[in-house]
């Protein structure tokens, strides 16, 4: 029996940045894929932020997947299994941005979705024909595809969408708990869509899903059923948007309400502006929505295609939110195009006066491949090229317009401690009183991760300064 040895990898001072919070959810890639895999393969898997990595554990395949940030350890992790000639395949989001430079590090890439995919690969693994340079067709049906390389490395993509119907149910058994603070909230992580209808500058949904605008919808009754098989009394639903098809979602939360289970999951300010979509939610237990609103300036959303928030809605949807039992947890971004110096203080007065429940504060980020990278790469104002630090808190790795990097670097670390200082989260808690049994923890989660990411960023400008002064 061929064993699969899955990781999820995480950049080590990334996982440090994040070393203090006190609630996680599991990613569901790798466990998704293993209820892909044939099942005459045995199994097993590490998520490297609640155990590290034995590159000397016995297996005869390794997959990878990595987001833009987390590829250059992945390739390290890589390197130490095929040295011992344990082939290594790649996958997620970094793999799908970038596929040829992972070519280079790995035998096998697989782009965008596995679902259509998966089997053939595994096959062409054990199989290993020999093929001409270049690309070969493997299913007419899916429009599948392998390319050979010269390195002997080789490349698997599909241009149609994977089907959500009968989708396999993710194995929960390799979600493994860790230490203290190494433990997941729940192990009830799930899908129900998956896509976005909207085209974010910054946004890598695009980049990662085959027409990615089209929503694709699994079954209700088979999203019911997987709740169901599942003990945990919390849900997470990994979608991308869960409001984007509001009949799917009604109807889902329809079905939720009896299961009396507690959730959470991704939207946006279009399904907080729809009264039956709120109250159905709340009604079927829903506690938090991690929702992006990314900035107080509208002209700075505006410029990234998201105009559809109006930064003029935020307190009255908040409001509204919160007078049903729902939290917001806010995505914030700091340095658009049209932000300035003053951009931090107003962001920080402003969401202490509305309440906001918490908030994801990061640096732009310009991943490889979205609009906002080959904007600014074409104005030649990428100034930093090392993966590591696409992470959104520890670099700048752009020249912004309207600062300069250490600017907004500096900005963005002060606004972060402001929003999580006792005194701020004091002030914005009182004034939401929203699940205060569970987001006074998640609050104070964060002002005490905030010491575990400056440390991350002091040993990543230490590592980098050791380095330049080894360079002849």
């Amino acid at each position: 029996m061929p064993h699969l040895h899955l990781i999820t990898a995480e950049d080590p001072l990334t996982l440090q940045a994040r070393s203090r919070e006190l609630i996680r959810f599991p990613q569901l890639t790798m466990p998704l894929l293993a209820a892909l895999t044939p099942r005459h393969w045995e199994v097993s898997h590490c998520d490297e932020i609640v155990a590290r990595v034995d590159s000397g554990r016995a297996c005869d395949l390794v997959g990878i997947s990595a987001a833009t940030p987390g590829a250059p350890h992945a390739y390290e992790l890589a390197a130490a299994f095929r040295a011992r000639s344990i082939p290594v395949v790649m996958g997620g989001p970094h793999a799908t941005l970038r596929p040829l430079e992972v070519a280079q590090h790995v035998d096998l890439v697989v782009m965008g979705e596995a679902e259509p995919l998966w089997h053939d690969v595994l096959h062409d693994w054990q199989e290993r024909p020999r093929r001409k340079l270049g690309r070969h067709t493997l299913n007419p049906t899916v429009q599948s595809w392998v390319e050979e390389l010269p390195n002997g490395s080789r490349i698997f993509g599909c241009p149609v969408p994977a089907t959500l119907d009968q989708l396999p149910q993710a194995r929960r058994d390799l979600i493994h708990h860790g230490g203290f603070n190494r433990w997941w909230a729940t192990r009830g992580a799930i899908i129900a869509t998956r896509g976005c209808p909207h085209r974010c500058d910054y946004c890598t949904i695009p980049k990662l899903y085959p027409r990615a605008q089209q929503m694709r919808l699994r079954p209700v009754a088979e999203v019911i059923a997987e709740v169901r098989s599942f003990s945990d009394k919390g849900v997470v639903f990994w979608d991308d948007n869960i409001g984007a098809v509001p009949a799917y979602a009604k109807e889902l939360f329809r079905q939720l309400r009896p299961l009396k289970r507690w959730w959470t999951s991704q939207t946006t300010l279009n399904s907080l502006r729809d009264s039956e979509f709120l109250e159905l939610a709340a009604a079927s237990g829903c506690k938090a929505l991690f929702v992006g609103l990314e900035s107080i300036n509208q002209a700075s959303l505006n410029a990234v295609h998201k105009g559809h928030n109006r930064v003029q809605d935020y307190r009255s949807l908040l409001s509204r939110c919160h007078s049903l039992g729902v939290a917001i947890q806010a995505g914030l971004i700091f340095g658009f195009e049209e932000d300035d110096t003053d951009v931090f203080a107003r962001t920080v007065d402003t969401f202490a006066q509305l309440g906001l429940d918490n908030a994801t504060i990061s640096l732009l980020v310009p991943y490889p491949g979205t609009p906002a990278y080959d904007d600014l790469e074409k104005d030649g104002r990428i100034i930093d090229h090392d993966w590591r630090h696409y992470n959104g808190k520890t670099h700048v790795v752009y020249r912004p317009r309207r600062m300069t990097p250490d600017q907004l670097l500096n900005g963005y670390e002060w606004a972060k401690t402001q929003f999580y200082s006792l005194s701020g989260i004091f002030q914005r808690l009182n004034r939401s009183r929203t699940g205060l049994w569970w987001n006074l923890p998640r609050n104070l989660g964060y002002h005490l991760g905030l010491v575990g990411e400056v440390r991350a960023r002091a040993a990543m400008h230490t590592q980098g300064l050791a380095l330049s002064q080894q360079a002849p």
